[in-house]
């Protein structure tokens, strides 16, 4: 294996001038940085991850905590692409991810236990249930932690706007002339009870009544349930002109019961989705819904948490950062 020395002998340059050209120090010059780090790929350099971790008390190892009781996982259209973005941008920032579970191998422990077990240098929180106690410890702990929609009085975290993005679907509506407006809205969570309120707080500034048949739950991504939920709506005495869906892939079951009672989209009853993912942008006619800016969210949450990590500063205001998502029209919403 390759070692500092043999570097510092094939340069004619100290082992401390290596390392610190490796670690890129200011007070080596450019030259020799650029001579140092070239002459170690072409001999196939690798740093010691155990001695590094041991000189600098940090392992470069982000854990993401990704463990929802519907085991959509990495099948989450919304969660998956905010991870990519976080994993691209915890790349660019040096370090590495690796996924935390209650389990290694046939030894059963704690999430908190798994990360001290991987040595992990902070964790990031998504698609969790923020009350389980194990996940409480977690955040609680003195491990750096991010969570992903998810705010508490003393967590960082970063959100999409849902009050707005909801705020933003029934306003849209409306406008469109619309004001019989349904909500078919996901299972308990934070991230629910915005939405809801949400909801609630716009219809009532808008005058609007809200109808207790109007107003049903089902679980996020769940095209079956929530089948079943519009196709009841569609035989009320008063139906709904206008139904806004807990996310886009449940989208497939609304349009599978309207088209099961004979009506058209959006002619005969309009819908609304939640998301923005590319499958529901490329149907006919394509959905409207509410993009969440999931490449800034996944961005935003790498930042902050490597911030945490080297012990930098955060303001009060970054503590908590809420992302706006963006309104596509599409063609699902007809005009009264």
């Amino acid at each position: 294996m390759v070692s500092i020395k043999n570097i510092a002998e094939e340069c004619g340059v100290s082992i401390a001038t290596v390392s610190k050209a490796l670690n890129n120090h200011s007070d080596v010059s450019k030259a020799t940085k650029q001579l140092v780090c070239d002459t170690a790929k072409r001999m196939g350099y690798m740093p010691n991850a155990q001695a590094r971790s041991l000189k600098t008390n940090r392992t470069y190892n982000i854990g993401v905590l990704l463990d929802d009781k519907a085991e959509s996982g990495l099948t989450h259209s919304y969660f998956s692409s905010v991870l990519e973005s976080f994993r691209t941008e915890a790349k660019e920032l040096g370090y590495d991810i690796t996924f935390i579970c209650g389990q290694i191998g046939n030894n059963v422990m704690s999430y908190y236990e798994h990360c001290m077990y991987r040595r992990v240098d902070g964790v990031l929180v998504a698609c969790v249930d923020f009350y389980d106690k194990e996940v409480i410890e977690l955040i609680d702990s003195d491990i750096p932690t991010v969570s992903i929609d998810y705010i508490s009085d003393n967590n960082y975290s970063v959100s999409s706007d849902n009050i707005s993005g909801i705020r933003q679907i029934v306003e849209y509506a409306y406008k469109c002339g619309h004001k019989k407006i349904a909500f078919i809205y996901g299972e308990s969570s934070q991230v629910t009870t915005t939405r809801l309120n949400s909801y609630l707080d716009t219809m009532k500034r808008l005058g609007l009544q809200v109808e207790p048949d109007y107003l049903k739950q089902a679980r996020y991504l769940d095209a079956v349930g929530v089948e079943m939920i519009t196709a009841e709506m569609l035989k009320l005495y008063d139906p709904p002109t206008c139904i806004i869906l807990p996310d886009d892939f449940s989208s497939v079951g609304a349009m599978n019961a309207i088209d099961e009672a004979g009506l058209k989209i959006p002619g005969d009853i309009s819908i609304v989705g939640y998301d923005g993912i590319k499958m529901t942008q490329m149907m006919k006619p394509c959905l409207t819904t509410i993009r969440q800016n999931t490449s800034e969210i996944g961005r935003r949450a790498a930042q902050l948490l490597v911030k945490l990590i080297r012990k930098e500063e955060v303001s009060a205001e970054n503590r908590q950062l809420i992302i706006s998502g963006m309104l596509l029209e599409g063609g699902t919403v007809c005009k009264l």
